[in-house]
C-alpha cells in the first residue's frame, strides 16, 4: 500500500479533473482510493466515483490523499500526481 498526501493549489471545479482522475484509475490493477476529510471515494467506480468527488467540494489549498494498493501500485500513483501536477492542480 502507498498512501500520498497531496496539496491542491488552485480552483479547479473538479469535474473535468474528477472525469480524468477516474479514468487514469482504471488503467491499473490496483485499487486506487483518494481521501479528502475523513470521506474515502474508490476511483474504480467510473461515474459514482466522479459525482462522489464532486460533492466533496475540494477547495484550493486542500490537503487530499491518494492510495493504491496492489501490484501497480507505485504506478499507479505517480501518474496520478504527474497528472495533477501538468495540469497545475498541484505543486510538485
Amino acid at each position: 500500500m502507498i498512501k500520498q498526501q497531496l496539496t491542491i493549489n488552485k480552483e479547479a471545479g473538479f469535474a473535468r479533473p474528477a472525469t480524468l482522475l477516474v479514468s487514469i484509475a482504471h488503467k491499473f490493477k490496483s485499487d486506487i482510493f483518494l481521501t479528502y476529510q475523513g470521506e474515502t471515494i474508490n476511483l474504480k467506480y467510473s461515474a459514482k466515483s466522479i459525482m462522489d468527488i464532486l460533492s466533496l467540494g475540494i477547495k484550493p489549498g486542500s490537503k487530499i490523499y491518494i492510495k493504491a494498493i496492489g501490484i501497480d501500485e507505485v504506478q499507479a500513483i505517480q501518474s496520478i500526481k504527474n497528472y495533477l501536477f501538468e495540469k497545475d492542480i498541484i505543486n510538485s
